[in-house]
């Protein structure tokens, strides 16, 4: 048995006592919204007040809103792998964005996505093991059609570790990370081919014409084209569930918004343009990026356009009568962005957590990890607001409740209770994160107590230690005031942490004696 066991025994506990409940009601559909980067702050009913998200906003009304919901790991792939195994980041296969096929030294160039375009293996990221139990195999065989519509992250074509190898009766979107940089591409995948979008090809190392004005809108034109991704991934999960409307399903929206390139269609970015005034800087040179005229205004609108989305999605559900008994959960995958096109600084996109380079994304701060996190099913989930500290390796073993069947082992435990409204007696003792990206990051939670260390790979052995309650934005270092915390919680980080199971150089990071 692995070293998470005081967090998998509970998950399997829980996945037994619903069964019986699960006889006198029908089980959910499950629809799983994940944004890509976006910030606890940046939705309104986490705070946000420039930003529109009304259909978001009464689904949490009527829902239940998570407050201490953490996402696995604070970076796309290994977020998403936690997802799909149930493993925490000490424990999981995939720890940090890589590639299946090493990127040239010289990085985005035309050689790469020549090469991805003419060799479809040659797309996509480091995959899982063939065979790895995953939510959607375990949901497949509880007798669910599953779905993924979006990204996937998770392996390149002919690694055995596409969707469809995975557990997903359907696939549309992106298999790669790259490619998903531009919301207007030539090519997505369905199921195991690629399909043309009647966009043109243009790689994300483009850039303005020779001498064209960056002020003038039409000099951007180029980058923004007829078949905008989000449009077409929405349609194809529409069609999936009106297809599967008698149940139960699952399917998994994994959007690629608001990550930047930050593009929308232009009457809706115009839309904020008025809304919050001419923007002086467009961003020209943006690394891996399209350039943009108006990051705040595509950034915002990029969130508006799901949001509108969500109502429309509703309102299908309603039109099919399956709306009451739909587990709707809507979160994100890690915390915001800080490059030339994300303003989260501009947005607070943090909210209560400080929220700037070395503070969102990539790090292990809270406004890295802690995730805003909307459960709604009308049938069963009653208004509110709750505490519960979780975790994305939770979602396996509640899905597994919910469904009525067992989890594979997992480091999560089922916030069904919580759910239902009743009292959650199954409680994390701890909360773990290892993240070897930059010069190495280790982290635990136990209750109010968050222990951080930085730059691990620099041998540094020294823990950071906040009170939560009281210091949510970690501006207050009280290691040397409680050393039998920071002892316990060096416990903790010894006892979770495992090699990957597939020998990935870069995944392993040393820790401390």
């Amino acid at each position: 048995m692995n070293k998470s066991v005081l967090l998998a025994v509970p998950a399997l506990a829980a996945a037994g006592g619903f069964v019986s409940c699960s006889r006198q009601a029908p089980r959910p559909n499950i629809i799983y919204l994940m944004f890509d980067d976006l910030g606890y702050g940046d939705l309104g009913c986490y705070g946000q007040e420039q930003i529109e998200t009304p259909n978001i906003d009464a689904l949490a009304r009527e829902g239940l809103r998570f407050t201490d919901m953490y996402t696995a790991c604070p970076l796309s792939a290994p977020s998403r792998c936690s997802i799909m195994t149930g493993m925490h980041s000490g424990h999981s296969q995939i720890r940090l964005n890589d590639e299946a096929n090493p990127r040239p030294e010289e990085g985005m160039c035309d050689y790469f996505f020549d090469r991805m375009v003419a060799d479809s293996t040659f797309e996509g990221q480091f995959p899982l093991i063939p065979g790895t139990p995953t939510l959607a195999r375990m949901m497949q065989d509880a007798g669910y059609k599953t779905a993924m519509v979006g990204k996937w992250g998770l392996g390149n074509p002919g690694s055995g570790s596409m969707p469809t190898d995975m557990g997903f009766d359907y696939f549309y979107g992106f298999v790669c990370q790259v490619l998903a940089h531009s919301y207007y591409p030539d090519m997505l995948w369905e199921n195991d081919h690629r399909v043309k979008t009647g966009n043109a090809y243009m790689p994300v190392n483009r850039r303005l014409d020779p001498g064209a004005d960056p002020y003038d809108p039409r000099s951007y034109d180029k980058f923004n084209q007829q078949h905008y991704s989000p449009d077409l991934m929405y349609d194809k999960l529409e069609q999936f569930i009106v297809d599967n409307a008698d149940g139960p399903f699952m399917a998994m929206w994994t959007t690629t918004v608001p990550h930047s390139t930050v593009q929308a269609p232009e009457e809706e970015v115009l839309y904020y343009v008025n809304k919050l005034g001419e923007e002086k800087t467009p961003v020209t040179e943006p690394g891996w990026y399209y350039p943009v005229l108006y990051p705040h205004s595509a950034y915002a609108a990029m969130i508006t356009h799901i949001d509108t989305q969500v109502g429309r999605l509703v309102a299908k559900l309603k039109e099919l009568g399956i709306y009451d008994n739909t587990l709707i959960i809507i979160t994100s995958d890690n915390g915001p962005a800080c490059n030339a096109e994300s303003p989260m600084e501009y947005f607070r996109s943090g909210g209560p957590f400080k929220c700037r380079k070395g503070w969102g994304k990539s790090s292990l701060h809270e406004g890295g990890i802690r995730m805003p996190f909307i459960a709604s099913w009308p049938a069963a989930v009653k208004p509110g607001v709750t505490g519960y500290i979780g975790q994305f390796t939770d979602l396996m073993p509640t899905f597994a409740e919910l469904a009525g069947v067992k989890a594979p082992q997992n480091d999560g435990i089922s916030f069904v209770p919580t759910l239902l409204g009743r009292e959650q007696r199954e409680q994390h003792p701890f909360l773990y994160w290892e993240f070897p990206g930059g010069k190495g990051w280790l982290a635990v939670r136990e209750g109010p107590w968050k222990g951080l260390v930085k730059s691990v790979k620099e041998g540094n052995e020294s823990m950071e230690l906040f009170n939560l309650s009281d210091d949510p934005r970690e501006s207050t270092n009280v290691a040397a005031d409680h050393p039998e915390v920071v002892e316990r919680l060096w416990t903790y980080i010894r006892a979770s942490h495992e090699l990957p199971a597939n020998g990935n150089p870069k995944f392993i990071m040393s820790l401390p004696d």
